[in-house]
């Protein structure tokens, strides 16, 4: 198969999974809060990320270097995740998606304090045309306050704060290695997080496979992620990802009767272009 036909079928598969972890997301928060549904995903991720690498014969990449940086990049992954969860109840699916389609602006302004590397004109400008497509879906003033969309913005925030710290660990340690970390911290924060009240809620029988199902989906769209940017290039990748948006749309208003808004697919549309002038820039050069 061609290697660019493959990488944008991986990237289907992504596009079902983020879209699939909202959907059970937002069944689940009924009865769990944010912290106890990472609490169980992340549970189901270190059994499943222990299980690959036992019969993967990578356990002993498993190593304690680093572990500051670990630590730092699953604060940065929880937070963001949390808030994630969070938005998926307060406003519309398509609205936390197209947020979350700044993560890689974000990834362009931390990159130089975390990475060390250049903050370019290009880069600068892009991050700035991101962030008017962020007034452009959130529209402050015209539509009542939210924290929703607070949150849904400031996971993004989170989300690449994890993206740059992971690019530093990978010059390091494996996947299994970072995969692990992970899953059992993020596991250990969901204890905490969940159980400082003295209370965690142990999930119906007709929770368990959305809960399942957001365990599975995290992972395996991360892993398809991955897959689809080694087969394509990513100027073919990201441009697949943004069907996100028009599926996820079609689902809030087919399951929630979430009106559609064209000021978020402006919005995003404006975030997106931003996103693909600085991939098309950094890949020419």
């Amino acid at each position: 198969m061609n290697p660019t036909l493959a990488g944008a079928l991986w990237m289907i598969g992504s596009i079902v999974s983020f879209s699939s972890m909202a959907v059970a997301g937002r069944a689940v928060s009924l009865t769990l809060d944010t912290f106890e549904i990472m609490l169980y995903r992340s549970a189901i991720g270190v059994l499943i990320v222990l299980g690959i690498a036992t019969f993967s014969g990578t356990l002993s990449q498993i190593t304690r270097r680093n572990l500051g940086l670990h630590l730092v990049r699953n604060i940065s992954h929880f937070t963001g995740q949390n808030l994630w969860f969070y938005a998926l109840t307060a406003i519309p699916l398509a609205q936390v998606f197209a947020l979350e389609f700044t993560s890689p602006l974000w990834v362009i302004i931390l990159s130089p304090l975390v990475l060390g590397e250049r903050l370019t004109m290009t880069r600068a400008v892009t991050a700035l045309i991101g962030f008017c497509g962020i007034l452009i879906v959130a529209r402050p003033g015209a539509v009542p306050f939210d924290w929703g969309i607070v949150a849904a913005a400031a996971a993004a925030i989170g989300f690449a704060g994890s993206a740059v710290f992971t690019k530093r660990l990978t010059r390091t340690e494996t996947i299994t290695c970072i995969l692990f970390y992970l899953t059992a911290m993020q596991l250990t924060f969901g204890v905490i997080c969940a159980g400082y009240d003295g209370d965690i809620a142990v999930p119906s029988l007709a929770n368990w496979p959305w809960i399942v199902l957001i365990g599975l989906a995290g992972l395996v769209a991360h892993y398809c992620l991955t897959k689809a940017l080694s087969l394509a290039p990513a100027t073919v990748v990201i441009p697949v990802d943004f069907v996100r948006l028009p599926l996820i749309a079609l689902i809030g208003m087919v399951l929630y009767a979430e009106p559609i808004d064209v000021w978020v697919f402006v919005g995003a549309l404006v975030i997106f272009g931003a996103n693909y002038v600085n991939i098309l820039r950094e890949t020419r050069s």
